[in-house]
């Protein structure tokens, strides 16, 4: 069932057109490729989560890139975010294989399901907040559709409050004060998950050294020791 729940958020994901600033950059993006990706034809509508129907990790990152996920059709898909990401999970015995280029190139995720805080790509990677706001729920009903989840990881500071957010609309009692958010934070919220925090694996921080892999595969190894 959980299987079949996901798949009906993920076909209403994808035809959603609530934010007019979203429709048109993802749009926009698709009709003015860089140079290496003319000729493909993007995705250019929102991306849905996808991997384990079973998973015990929800991994939460913040958008789809304009020309990662927005092109492929698949979050973390195609980009260096992804290459890093997938890489580290595979490492970690959570995937099949270190590379994601595309929705067709056979990778397959073990107890972990991936989804983001907005679903469509936003403009200097900045979704303003009521575009966070129109997406929780997407979010939400993931949530409650994983029945074994355990543990989220939030990637960055923006996906921690939306995992923050969406475990309180899915019915959970808040936490007073709010956990704030650091690379290797854990936090055990009321309901039985643990909230784990890293720092986004955006080129951002992992070319200049803010995230590197060993500190990434570290946040992991804590992961799964809590997983058991």
């Amino acid at each position: 069932m959980s299987g079949r729940e996901l798949a009906s958020i993920g076909r209403e994901v994808t035809t959603c057109r609530a934010c007019p600033r979203l429709v048109a950059w993802r749009e926009e993006a698709a009709a003015a490729p860089p140079r290496r990706f003319r000729g493909e034809r993007y995705w250019a509508r929102p991306v849905r989560g996808f991997g384990d129907s079973e998973a015990r990790l929800l991994l939460i990152g913040l958008a789809p890139a304009a020309h990662g996920g927005n092109r492929t059709g698949r979050v973390f898909t195609g980009d260096s975010s992804g290459d890093f990401l997938f890489a580290a999970l595979h490492r970690a015995g959570l995937a099949n294989q270190p590379l994601s280029v595309s929705r067709a190139d056979g990778l397959r995720l073990r107890d972990v399901y991936v989804a983001a805080a907005v679903r469509c790509a936003p403009p200097d990677n900045r979704p303003a907040p009521d575009e966070f706001r129109r997406c929780r729920p997407f979010l939400v009903r993931e949530i409650a559709a994983l029945p074994r989840l355990s543990a989220m990881l939030a990637l960055g500071a923006f996906a921690w409050r939306a995992a923050l957010a969406a475990w309180r609309d899915a019915g959970h009692e808040g936490t007073a004060p709010r956990p704030r958010f650091a690379h290797g934070a854990r936090v055990a919220l009321p309901g039985g998950v643990v909230l784990f925090g890293s720092y986004h694996v955006s080129r951002q921080n992992t070319n200049t050294g803010r995230l590197t892999a060993a500190m990434f595969d570290g946040v992991l190894a804590q992961v799964l020791r809590e997983l058991g």
